[in-house]
């Protein structure tokens, strides 16, 4: 798992989880607002907004994503 700078071309996705640099967090993005510099997160049940500079990127591998994929229960598979 690498972290990257959000830069101008980069877009963050509601839904999709970021790295908040100031509190050393993994936070999940609510609204990425490029036009008034806000990523708006939340962080242990409460949402919060802070500038898109305080947050990187999540970037996983393939290989990565295969590993952290969870499995379903097999409980009805007769």
């Amino acid at each position: 798992m690498q972290f990257h700078a959000i830069t101008e071309k980069d877009k963050v996705h509601p839904g999709e989880y970021v790295l908040h640099l100031p509190t050393h967090e993994i936070v999940l993005c609510g609204s990425f607002n490029r036009a008034e510099d806000k990523i708006r997160g939340m962080r242990r049940g409460r949402l919060f907004e802070d500038k898109i500079s305080n947050f990187q990127k999540i970037v996983t591998t393939g290989a990565e994503r295969r590993d952290m994929r969870a499995s379903s229960c097999k409980g009805c598979s007769g």
